[in-house]
């Protein structure tokens, strides 16, 4: 039951759930993360953690960038069903469109030079 609660509380948040729908379109960094999101790195690294140890993402060293990407779901059963559901969910919101259709304009190049 512990490891269904943790996925449950990991997604109970919107801010999470916005992080894994631009998770699904591409891997992303935290600097483009946050702008696509317009919260604080600070914040944007704390859902990630949160979301990673519920299993639903994972990260891997790029060069200067961490870069995370949806998981597997062989961390948590719970996790593999609810992102598999989670791909279909929420596609026809304008909030989640109008950050999706911003991803191929959001360059870590350009935010973290700031």
């Amino acid at each position: 039951m512990k490891a269904f609660v943790k996925v449950m509380k990991a997604l109970s948040d919107p801010n999470r759930v916005k992080i894994l729908k631009l998770l699904q379109r591409k891997n992303l960094c935290v600097c483009e993360l946050q702008g696509l999101l317009g919260i604080s790195q600070p914040t944007v690294s704390k859902h990630l953690k949160v979301l990673e140890e519920a299993g639903l993402v994972y990260f891997i060293k790029n060069g200067l960038w961490v870069d995370y990407y949806i998981a597997d779901g062989k961390q948590s059963a719970y996790a593999a069903s609810l992102l598999g559901n989670l791909k279909h969910w929420l596609e026809d919101s304008p909030e989640i469109r109008g950050m999706t259709d911003k991803i191929p304009f959001v360059r870590r190049e350009d935010i973290c030079k700031r």
